[in-house]
């Protein structure tokens, strides 16, 4: 149909100058029109960018915690449909382990899982009770806190540094290390120990006769291949993944220590989230939990066969007398860190612990 005056001489003709051709192809002009507008809002939102999530954290990817990151990933993304892309950085990519609390509280990267001792400098020292020695007997006292009001209570408390805690995610129990025989405490006596930033660290290695040496994770290897540290805790499994075992010739299970950590994200950017996004997110990350203490066992068991199997590494298994001699040695520690980190907490935990 092309343009004609009408009898009026406008170009927009009256209904009465309309042939029936005229009429049926209007029709046509204004079905094609409005399924052009319904379809436009639909399109703009086919085409919205997805919600990216940076991921950083300062361990292998074959770790338990890079392990989870990676299920993550997955869990997020299938459940959000794509509306979210998670990017897992491992191995300090991004930042390193003093630099990440500062650049998550900045907004530079979204979500992180620092080790439970890394928010003690952050002002919250309460989580400093993890780092008590001998405090947890066995993993199902542990998840009885970390999984229970005082865990989520802890967590809560994080908002006010700008931060949002949703889970804690399990490593193991630490172990120690060095290029000596270390069957009783005082073996530890002069060695220079890697610690993380802990107080109560600090003073574990100090009621040892060790000389504490705080550093991050990522430069411990070289630092013990140099001779600027003589030892280190760790689970196995980040023992075994960052090669100690090529600069380490001793390794005592003595289990006394517990390495976790805690999942966070920027508090402006997950209060920003619409609230089905968040929710999607809060069911992947329950799931990511599960599934992150699922393996933590089975990969630090892994890791210290591998160890063994290296040659490389001796591995003693403490006695019961031996055991009792650690945590006779240590017993102080708890005491002395009670009031820094509060002894109302500490009590609350114990009596958590008792009740099975």
């Amino acid at each position: 149909m092309g343009i004609r005056l009408a009898q009026n001489g406008s170009a927009f003709p009256e209904p009465s100058d309309l042939e029936p051709s005229d009429i049926a192809s209007v029709m046509k002009l204004l079905a094609v029109l409005l399924a052009c507008v319904l379809a436009c809002p639909l399109s703009a939102h086919a085409q919205q960018e997805p919600i990216v999530i940076r991921f950083s954290h300062v361990v292998a990817s074959d770790t338990p915690k890079g392990k989870a990151a990676i299920r993550f990933k997955q869990l997020a993304e299938q459940a959000t449909q794509g509306r979210v892309r998670v990017h897992v950085y491992p191995n300090s990519e991004l930042y390193r382990d003093r630099e990440e609390l500062e650049a998550l509280q900045l907004g530079a990267v979204e979500m992180i899982a620092p080790s439970l001792s890394k928010f003690g400098p952050l002002g919250v020292r309460e989580f400093e009770v993890f780092d008590l020695p001998f405090l947890f007997p066995d993993e199902a006292a542990l998840h009885r806190i970390t999984s229970g009001p005082i865990g989520m209570g802890m967590l809560q408390r994080l908002r006010i540094k700008g931060v949002v805690g949703l889970a804690f995610w399990d490593n193991g129990f630490k172990s120690f290390s060095a290029n000596r025989p270390l069957d009783m405490p005082s073996d530890l006596s002069g060695l220079r120990m890697r610690i993380q930033p802990s107080r109560v660290l600090d003073a574990q290695m100090r009621a040892l006769g060790a000389q504490p040496m705080t550093m991050r994770f990522g430069e411990v290897y070289a630092a013990l291949e140099a001779g600027v540290v003589d030892g280190t805790e760790n689970p196995p499994s980040n023992f075994y993944t960052q090669d100690m075992q090529d600069v380490q010739s001793h390794f005592t299970v003595t289990n006394h220590g517990y390495l976790g950590y805690a999942v966070i994200v920027n508090r402006k950017f997950w209060e920003g989230l619409p609230s089905d996004i968040r929710e999607a997110l809060e069911e992947a990350m329950a799931e990511a939990t599960r599934y992150a203490a699922s393996i933590a066992r089975e990969e630090n068991e892994r890791a210290l066969a591998a160890i063994r199997a290296s040659g490389k590494t001796q591995i003693h298994v403490l006695t019961d007398a031996e055991r009792g001699a650690w945590e006779k040695a240590l017993a102080p520690v708890g005491v002395e860190m009670e009031g820094l980190i509060g002894a109302q907490l500490v009590a609350d935990i114990r009596r958590a612990i008792e009740a099975r």
